[in-house]
């Protein structure tokens, strides 16, 4: 059953991929918040070491290294495929004219919900910054719009991935951060999700109707937090994973009350919380990497990665392969389980965006 389900998902967008878009897409427009999980560039004139812009990163991807994390496609790039779009959302850094239209990816490398963290890696846009960078694009559709652009922005499908930087770059780090001194892992969840909430709100404001926010997956898989904490005979780092899903389990409700408070909002969770080491069995949890590492535990430059790539779970020390990237735009996409997404009644998903009404117009001018 669980074979079947994996197999179908990765069929259709491999065949997605190759023939590509038919006829226009779902969405007019798609926009990206998020880190280094969506990342297409957005970092690669920044002075930080969260940059992707170099081999092997890309080796898989047809424009070679971009600024994309991985070997190849990044989970947004696919649901961008999915969605009928023929070309990939461009990132915020390069976008121009008209290309707005169709959305823009804001994704940052190291960034979080909190304006402060990643800040020892050095540039990195949080996601208060990525909200200025969308009024920026707001601003340039009215522009080409006038007055329709609000019901515009309305009908684009959105969609956000950010707060495992709030773990990784900032609470886990104590020697650099004061936050684990300050709060214990339950107030620290509380915080994130407090400051969490004003973001979506803001980003409501901003036109944000049709929204999948995806829920943090088990950070304490990945062979970075492995070897930095050890698992003491586990498969995965528990403790790391257990203050991960403190940030899900108030997530989840927050997703509902912002639904029944916010006119016309259609905002669902994505459950992507153990997809990396539970949805495809032929995908090992292993703490090794596809390419060799630096002590950042990103890629060395120029080194040749493994060859099985679309066997493997992790590219490098923090981020997935493209074969796991395919596996979160397919859940996010087409949720078929009821654990998928939430809510889960009436089913909404990513594909569910182009059949919702288009209500709750924005009515601020910033």
């Amino acid at each position: 059953m669980a074979w079947r389900f994996i197999l179908s998902v990765l069929l259709l967008i491999s065949s997605n991929s190759r023939s590509g878009a038919v006829g226009a897409p779902q969405v007019p427009c798609y926009f990206i918040f998020g880190d280094s999980l969506a990342d297409n560039g957005n970092n690669n004139d920044l002075e930080t070491d969260a940059r992707a812009n170099y081999p092997p990163y890309g080796i898989d991807f047809p424009e070679g290294a971009t600024g994309r994390f991985t070997n190849g496609r990044t989970f947004v790039d696919i649901i961008a495929e999915l969605l009928g779009f023929d070309e990939y959302i461009p990132p915020f850094a390069t976008a121009k004219g008209s290309d707005v239209l169709r959305g823009v990816n804001y994704a940052s490398g190291g960034a979080g919900l909190r304006d402060e963290t990643g800040q020892q890696l050095g540039g990195r846009i949080s996601l208060n910054h990525q909200l200025q960078n969308h009024l920026v694009t707001i601003s340039r559709i009215r522009e080409m719009l006038g007055a329709n652009a609000a019901t515009y922005l309305n009908k684009c499908a959105y969609t956000i991935w950010m707060g495992s930087n709030d773990y990784i770059n900032n609470y886990w780090m104590p020697d650099i951060y004061p936050t684990s001194k300050l709060y214990t892992p339950e107030q620290y969840a509380d915080v994130l999700i407090k400051q969490y909430e004003q973001q979506l709100k803001t980003m409501y404001s901003y036109g944000a109707r049709r929204l999948a926010i995806f829920g943090l997956s088990e950070i304490g898989c990945t062979p970075a937090e492995i070897s930095e904490f050890g698992t003491d005979g586990t498969l995965c780092v528990d403790k790391l994973d257990d203050e991960v899903m403190l940030f899900n389990d108030r997530l989840k409700p927050l997703i509902h009350e912002l639904n029944r408070k916010l006119t016309g909002a259609k905002f669902i969770y994505v459950n992507t919380y153990g997809i990396s080491t539970t949805a495809v069995p032929a995908v090992p949890v292993t703490s090794s990497t596809c390419c060799e590492v630096k002590e950042d535990d990103q890629c060395i430059p120029f080194r040749t990665p493994c060859l099985d790539r679309s066997l493997q779970s992790y590219y490098d020390g923090f981020h997935p392969t493209e074969t796991v990237h395919m596996e979160v735009a397919a859940i996010g996409y087409r949720a078929l389980l009821a654990s998928d997404a939430y809510p889960s009644d009436p089913g909404l998903d990513i594909a569910s965006f182009t059949a919702l009404p288009t209500v709750g117009l924005i009515t601020s001018d910033n």
